[in-house]
């Protein structure tokens, strides 16, 4: 586990965690530098950015668990990841647990959809029969090295069944051994508030401003019972945003003078990748230049 900590401690002592969804070491680094309790790391984000694809079932495990340890080895806090469906069936769900371990995942979470997958906040997902995501939800515990290791059971019925097969979904997660539940893509406040009257686990909200979920303060989250928040568009949002109003600027006027986005300098660049550890790296060994 890394240093910092384990999450299984931090939700154990009644602590409430947001986490910005982070997709590459830049986001993963800024995000790093703040109070926050962890890091998720999203898996529309990271189809995107490292592959260019939807979030649609495209990208594979081994990019997933590739951008997961790099995250997570260049990171201080503890990392929620997704998973996807578990990138097959039962025997890829086992290696998707022990792989994603291995990466340094301190919460792994795995979705009840069909492969292929989609992005929870689209349209026309559909989900497996509950028998079968119990089963995997019990090979993902199975699977584990670690008591520490934490297995997140999504469910994505909401859209499709309505909430009361999502609460049901969720309770039998909870049942076969998943330590967290989260029921994607609630359609109201009062929908929030019945899962977490209804689900005896600890839950999950996955936070989404113009998605089919309302926006919900954590602070309101938590006095319903929910323990974790995650902000996966957060970083990729207004990342993205940013560089188009900087693209737009330079096309418009052949310079970036004037250009009103937020910047980091060289040196705050310099800084964030961590170039002063090649500058004393190379001055103890007499490269730097005269």
């Amino acid at each position: 586990m890394t240093a910092q900590g384990k999450l299984k401690e931090i939700l154990a002592s009644g602590q409430f965690v947001a986490a910005p969804g982070v997709f590459d070491m830049f986001s993963a680094r800024i995000a790093d530098r703040f109070d926050f309790k962890a890091l998720y790391m999203t898996g529309y984000g990271v189809s995107a950015s490292y592959n260019g694809y939807p979030d649609a079932g495209i990208s594979t495990y081994t990019d997933f668990v590739r951008c997961a340890g790099q995250i997570a080895s260049g990171t201080s806090k503890p990392l929620i990841a997704d998973a996807d469906t578990g990138f097959g069936g039962l025997i890829n769900v086992r290696y998707t647990v022990r792989g994603y371990e291995a990466a340094g995942v301190q919460a792994i979470q795995i979705e009840d959809q069909e492969t292929p997958k989609k992005c929870g906040h689209t349209k026309g997902r559909r989900v497996l029969p509950i028998d079968d995501m119990v089963r995997k939800v019990e090979v993902a515990v199975e699977a584990r090295r670690s008591d520490d290791t934490l297995i997140i059971a999504r469910t994505d019925a909401r859209t499709s069944l309505g909430l009361k097969e999502a609460i049901e979904r969720g309770k039998a997660y909870a049942r076969a051994g998943a330590d967290i539940v989260f029921v994607e893509a609630p359609e109201s406040a009062d929908e929030f508030r019945r899962i977490a009257d209804e689900i005896d686990a600890y839950l999950l909200a996955n936070i989404v401003p113009t998605g089919f979920s309302p926006e919900v303060s954590g602070v309101q989250l938590k006095q319903w019972g929910f323990d974790i928040a995650i902000y996966p568009t957060l970083g990729m949002g207004t990342a993205t945003a940013a560089m188009k109003a900087a693209y737009g600027f330079l096309e418009r006027n052949g310079s970036t003078i004037k250009l009103d986005v937020p910047f980091m300098t060289m040196a705050e660049l310099h800084e964030l990748v961590g170039f002063e550890e090649v500058w004393e790296f190379e001055q103890r060994h007499g490269l730097a230049p005269k």
